[in-house]
């Protein structure tokens, strides 16, 4: 069922309060999110491979617990590696043939710590204990079922919207910034565990930034002050560019305290705070789209790792805010959509229990003579959902 109906709420950008969170790059959310999305990924290829379809698999069960190390201006060393426990349900076995499926999730989790954490040794940094099981019988044999499109493997709900605020383009563009690799080259003294968060008032946008300074390039505490008072001025330069708010001003690593040495530095042995402070999980960092937005809808449901051929906790996560990008895009006239997706464990993912579209009209405009073409474009797209997913297993669209 599809339908099509005015939203009831206020813009977001008329809104006087708005409050929009980014976790980046190093962010141990983030790097739990990104490494279990990475296994779900490589496992898929596999199974593609082995079998010509992607089997039952749900890598959405992991968590990093922090290490600890010795900091020191300089340098430092590690003294205990952090531990990512990859979990819970994969296919090991089928036809004869079998996967190797825990050195397939260590080798993933590998690649993409070497690809995106420049000094985060993946062999000597991190020990793995992988407690994926075998799925069960009903939910693996999903995947056997006659059909063309496979069945739902859970009643869930997701949530979409479109466009982004000028709030949320800033919080998710300075972070993209500050971990590019333009930025990393041009100051490899930054740490990749950043985190932006962004409070507009009314035309007023108030941007806390946490990044971590790595020990090896900061001599001493003076040291320290100088190179953090050169990037502040980097990030005021960046944030000229946001032209929508009357003021933007950057608060940047606000615990230090000047007189106090390493006690009173933000420093970072190897770029994220894993190494020492902060645990991660999987499902909570960003949403799909990047952002938490407090303004926003948000479902519950942890999109990483989940397998995309029949999970609607990633496919509908991801399917919303896709569809009401293309409303946003292709109807005149439309301000905002948001897209309410359902599924009901056992239906093909193709006919959802209810997709609802809720848009929000610029003015003289009414959504009963754009229904038509709105209610298409739903269509549509979940007429073409296998290619979606395969797409999908291929990372082509990220989910943090």
């Amino acid at each position: 069922m599809i339908v099509i109906e005015p939203y009831k709420g206020r813009p977001v950008t008329d809104q006087r309060v708005e409050i929009v969170e980014r976790k980046g790059t190093g962010h141990p959310d983030y790097l739990c999110d990104s490494m279990m999305e990475a296994v779900s990924i490589a496992l898929s290829r596999e199974y593609m491979k082995k079998f010509g379809a992607i089997l039952h698999h749900n890598i959405d069960k992991g968590l990093l617990a922090a290490g600890r190390v010795e900091k020191l201006f300089g340098g430092g060393r590690v003294l205990a590696p952090m531990e990512l426990t990859i979990g819970d349900r994969a296919t090991f076995e089928a036809g004869g043939k079998k996967v190797r499926v825990a050195d397939i999730a260590i080798e993933a989790v590998k690649a993409w710590l070497k690809q995106n954490m420049r000094f985060v040794d993946p062999e000597r940094h991190l020990n793995y204990r992988v407690v994926l099981a075998q799925g069960s019988e009903e939910l693996t044999d999903i995947f056997s079922r006659a059909g063309t499109v496979l069945g739902a493997n859970d009643t869930s709900a997701a949530v979409g919207y479109y466009p982004l605020s000028p709030t949320e383009q800033a919080v998710l563009s300075l972070e993209r910034h500050l971990n590019s690799k333009a930025f990393k080259t041009r100051y490899p003294e930054t740490g990749e565990d950043i985190k932006v968060m962004g409070l507009r008032t009314g035309r007023d946008l108030d941007l806390t930034v946490a990044m971590p300074l790595v020990s090896r390039f900061v001599w001493n505490e003076k040291n320290y002050f100088e190179r953090k008072d050169a990037l502040r001025k980097v990030m005021d330069r960046f944030v000229e560019r946001f032209d929508a708010f009357r003021k933007v001003k950057v608060h940047f690593n606000t615990l230090d305290a000047p007189g106090r040495g390493l006690n009173g530095v933000y420093l970072s042995l190897l770029g994220t705070s894993a190494e020492d402070a902060d645990s991660g999980q999987v499902g909570r960092g960003n949403r799909v789209n990047g952002l938490i937005s407090l303004n926003r809808p948000m479902g519950t449901e942890a999109a990483a790792g989940k397998n995309p051929v029949s999970h609607v906790g990633k496919i509908y996560n991801v399917l919303a805010h896709r569809i009401a990008r293309k409303i946003h895009d292709d109807v005149e006239g439309v301000r905002e959509a948001y897209v309410l997706m359902l599924s009901r464990i056992g239906s093909p993912i193709n006919e959802p229990q209810v997709a609802t579209v809720q848009l929000m009209m610029k003015n003289g405009k009414s959504v009963k003579h754009i229904a038509g073409k709105a209610e298409a474009i739903v269509a549509r797209e979940l007429a073409s959902i296998n290619r979606f997913c395969i797409e999908l297993s291929k990372g082509k669209y990220p989910i943090c």
